[in-house]
């Protein structure tokens, strides 16, 4: 009899951190689309579903690539000389290796949205002459 009633307080005890842990998970979670709401109403549209869709931030992007402005031959350079690094062949990671290219690939993206407004402009500006 001893022996159930600290079982069921152990047991009610793990009930509460569980609840806890849970209802903590939750608010982090509401917190993290309220910011993503919030960044994808500040930067374009067009870029926030990329993000969405490659599953990677600009930012990350860059900082993985190492890069600080988005030029395609800086770009280029980078990814060639990380992929080459982290080929598994020469002993780097498949993994690091995966991520660079998907890096490349929403700088990639950015560029072809930037590509797209500044013709959208430009078609508008020569519509208003």
């Amino acid at each position: 009899m001893f022996f159930a009633k600290y079982l069921a307080q152990i047991i009610v005890m793990g009930a509460q951190v569980v609840g806890r842990a849970f209802a903590r998970a939750l608010q982090q979670e509401y917190a993290a689309s309220q910011a993503a709401a919030r960044a994808r109403s500040r930067s374009g549209q067009q870029s926030a579903a990329a993000s969405s869709i490659t599953g990677m931030s600009l930012q990350e992007a860059q900082q993985i690539l190492n890069i600080s402005t988005l030029s395609p031959e800086e770009i280029q350079k980078s990814y060639e000389h990380l992929f080459k690094v982290n080929d598994k062949s020469v002993g780097g990671s498949f993994y690091l290796q995966s991520k660079v290219v998907r890096a490349k690939e929403r700088l990639d993206e950015e560029l072809s949205i930037q590509t797209q407004e500044e013709k959208k402009q430009q078609s508008q500006q020569n519509s208003e002459t």
